[in-house]
C-alpha cells in the first residue's frame, strides 16, 4: 500500500482576504482528502498544526513516505496584492517524481480552477519543504487567499480540491481513484 504525507500548511499568520487563515483552510483541505486516499488504498500520513517546518520534515522523512504532499495557498507581493491568481504547483527541480506528481495535479485542477490558463507548475531548487523531504515531494499554491476571488473559490471548494488532488495521487500510484461512498 503507498504512503503519502499531508503537509497542510503551517502558516496561521497568514490571513484570508475574507476571514479565516492559510493554515486553516490548508488542514480543511487535506481533512477532506483524507477519506478519498483512504478509499484508493493508500496509507496517510500527516503533520499537525503545532508542529514548525523542520518537524514535520522530519517527521516525514522518518515515516518512510512514498510521497510527500504540502498544501497551501499565496499571497503576492505588496506591490501585487490582491491582484493575483491561479494554483502554482512546485516541485523539486531534480526530481522527476516530483515533476511527475506535479504535471498530475496540474491537469486536475486545470479540469476545476475557473481559469485553466492560470493553473501552472514550476520547478524550483528554494523550498525547503521539496528539498529537504526524502520522499517526492510537491508544493501546491492552491490559490491566492490575498485575492477576493480565489479566497472565495478555495473556501467554497473544499471537497472539489480535496477530489482533484487525490486523484493525482491515486494516478501517481497507478491506482483507481475511489471515492468513500463506492
Amino acid at each position: 500500500m503507498p504512503r503519502v504525507y499531508l503537509s497542510p500548511s503551517l502558516q496561521e499568520y497568514n490571513v484570508f482576504v475574507n476571514g479565516g487563515t492559510e493554515e486553516e483552510y490548508a488542514n480543511l483541505i487535506a481533512d477532506a482528502m483524507e477519506p478519498y486516499l483512504l478509499a484508493s488504498g493508500i496509507e496517510v500520513g500527516r503533520n499537525r498544526p503545532e508542529m514548525t517546518l523542520g518537524e514535520a520534515i522530519a517527521d516525514s522523512n522518518a515515516g518512510n513516505y512514498d510521497l510527500h504532499f504540502a498544501i497551501h495557498s499565496n499571497a503576492a507581493p505588496a506591490s501585487l496584492a490582491g491582484k493575483l491568481q491561479g494554483t502554482d504547483v512546485y516541485y523539486f527541480y531534480k526530481s522527476p517524481y516530483g515533476e511527475e506528481i506535479a504535471d498530475l495535479v496540474e491537469d486536475e485542477m486545470e479540469d476545476i480552477y475557473p481559469d485553466s490558463e492560470k493553473v501552472d507548475t514550476i520547478a524550483t531548487a528554494t523550498l525547503r519543504e521539496l528539498r529537504r523531504t526524502n520522499a517526492p515531494a510537491v508544493l501546491v499554491e492552491t490559490a491566492y487567499h490575498d485575492n477576493p476571488e480565489d479566497a472565495l473559490w478555495i473556501k467554497d471548494n473544499i471537497d472539489a480540491i480535496a477530489r482533484a488532488y487525490t486523484k493525482a495521487i491515486a494516478k501517481y500510484f497507478g491506482l483507481p481513484w475511489k471515492s468513500p461512498e463506492q
